[in-house]
Order: structure tokens, then sequence, then C-alpha cells
């Protein structure tokens, strides 16, 4: 590829394809027509001697010299915006997008109170929330995927403190909460004082795992306790466990915050864990490549100002049955 020739209108074009992945969500984006984003990608297939995406049915798959070229575009693109335009955003008057990754039980608490908090500020960008498949979630940040990602991260909070100043991370806390066993007000343990580890460990289960792994928070600490559970269901989020535990006499474990989000928590039963399990501190992930990024500040800031503003700090106190 010849650099001194290349036409860096294009890369804009290349970074708005790999976000969206479908070139007339793209077009819509950057105020262009299918036909012209295509002619785009076509000019840049020709510089750079490589094919970028794959077309398919619904939209465009990259390919890996895309995947691999990303990052530096993107790194760049960044860059440049925030040394020519370091200051100039007004949410009430420029437009873009925000998005967030996270779970759905996350999601139940702070995106009700932020889309409010968007209208009486009478905010333009949209708020785009995709599903948090990973403990990890880095690697969406590092390609440009999401802005900012919203969960516990156990894991990722070790791995920044071990990395210190060389992080490109950031991890910031936005409140706490707690997992808790949920059970219809029907089950047979439902009622009982206490529950009982024995009594845990022999019911039926369903597992809540974002990524498909056999083995989550729950298993692990179990397994230090050399005790197992017997789970006859896997879901990929926590409103589906919320719906199915409501209507079948499976336990689940839910964060304490997320249950007045089924809709019908005067119908089920909630219990202290038997085990200690780790609290949830939920926090806000973000690369440092954004961190004077004006639109991605003030995003933050919305993010901060409605976890502090929350419900979930009262209701994770409130009295469990055996706590």
């Amino acid at each position: 590829m010849n650099f001194r020739t290349l036409d860096l209108n294009l890369l804009r074009v290349f970074d708005v394809v790999m976000v969206e992945r479908n070139v007339t969500r793209a077009g819509e984006r950057l105020a262009m027509t299918q036909p012209a984003v295509s002619n785009a990608l076509r000019r840049l297939r020709e510089s750079t001697h490589e094919e970028l995406f794959v077309a398919g049915p619904t939209g465009v798959t990259p390919t890996a010299h895309a995947e691999a070229l990303w990052p530096a575009v993107r790194n760049a693109l960044d860059g440049l915006r925030s040394a020519l335009d370091p200051i100039d955003f007004d949410p009430r008057r420029d437009a873009g997008t925000f998005t967030l990754a996270m779970a759905d039980a996350t999601a139940s608490v702070l995106m009700p109170r932020l889309i409010a908090l968007f209208e009486r500020e009478q905010a333009q960008a949209e708020i785009r929330v995709i599903p948090l498949a990973s403990r990890d979630p880095r690697g969406l940040l590092h390609h440009g995927q999401a802005d900012m990602a919203l969960g516990f991260f156990l894991d990722v909070d070790s791995a920044l403190a071990a990395e210190g100043d060389s992080a490109v991370c950031r991890l910031d806390h936005l409140y706490d909460c707690e997992y808790v066993c949920v059970m219809r007000q029907s089950h047979p343990l439902a009622g009982r004082e206490r529950l009982s580890l024995d009594d845990y460990c022999e019911a039926r289960h369903l597992r809540v795992s974002f990524h498909g792994r056999p083995h989550g928070y729950v298993d692990e600490a179990l397994t230090r306790l050399q005790r197992q559970r017997r789970v006859e269901m896997s879901v990929n989020n926590f409103s589906t466990a919320g719906c199915v535990v409501h209507q079948s006499d499976l336990l689940t474990v839910l964060p304490r915050s997320f249950v007045p989000a089924t809709g019908f928590e005067h119908e089920l039963a909630v219990y202290a864990l038997p085990f200690e399990l780790p609290r949830i501190r939920v926090g806000m992930l973000w690369h440092r490549r954004h961190e004077h990024d004006a639109a991605r500040l003030w995003m933050r800031a919305m993010l901060a100002h409605v976890a502090t503003a929350t419900p979930v700090r009262s209701a994770a106190r409130r009295v469990l049955r055996g706590s």
C-alpha cells in the first residue's frame, strides 16, 4: 500500500463498517449512500491489496486482515479526534452513538435511569446496548466494538491492579450488590427460615452463563467446599432465568438488584446463599485511549451519576431470609 496516495477518508468508512458490520447502516451513520460506502471499501481494498470483508445475508464479516488492521486505524482516528476537537461536545447539539456492553441485570438497573436523564438533558445521542458475553470484555474495547463495558469483572480488576500504570483500560466502581438464591413461592424449599447447604446442593438448578462455560462463580465456590449442585438447565441471561424459575421447581442465583426487574418479585422467594460468594462490584470498564475524549467523558459521568442515584444501593441492604 502506498500511504502517500491513500485517501484517509477511506479509513473512517472502514472504521464505521467494522463497527456496524453492515454497509447500509454504516452509510446511515456516515450520511453516505450504500453504493458510496461500497465504492470506498473497494478503493481501500485496491489500496491495501487485501480482501477486507466477506458479504453475507445480514451484513459483512471482516477478514483476518481487517481485524488485524482495525486497532491501528481506530487508535489513529481516536487520537485525531481528541487532538482536533478535544472539548467541543454539546450533548444537546451533537448526535452520535454510545455502545455499551452489559448483561441484562445491569441494564435493568441503569438503563431506565439513563434514558430518563437523557430526556431531561435533551441529549441527542443514541444508546446502543450489546450483550456481555465474557468475563473479560477488554477485547471489545480494544477493537472499538464498545465504548464501555459495565458489569462484574473480578478477574479484570485483579489483572489491572497487577498491570498498574501500564494498564490500557480503567475500571471505575459504580455500585455494589450481592448474589441471592431465588425460587418460586410454591417451591418445596420456600417458607423455610434459612436455606442449608445440603438443601441447596440436593435441589435442581438453573445456571446463568453469558459465555456458555460449564462452571460459574457459584460452581467454583462449591468446588472449594468439595460440593456441587445438579444443574438441569443453563441460559445466557438473567431474564430467562427469572421466567423459568418462576414457573418451575429449579433454583437459580440472581443479583439482588435484578429481582424487582423480573416483574414478579412478590411471587419469588429470595434467600441468602448458604456459602460465601464474592460480592458483586459493578464497574465501568473503558479504554484509556478515550481518557480525554469529551463525548466519552460526558457519557462516563452520566453513567456514574445514574449508578449513584439508583435504588440498588438500598435494595442490596434489605434483610433476606437466612442472612
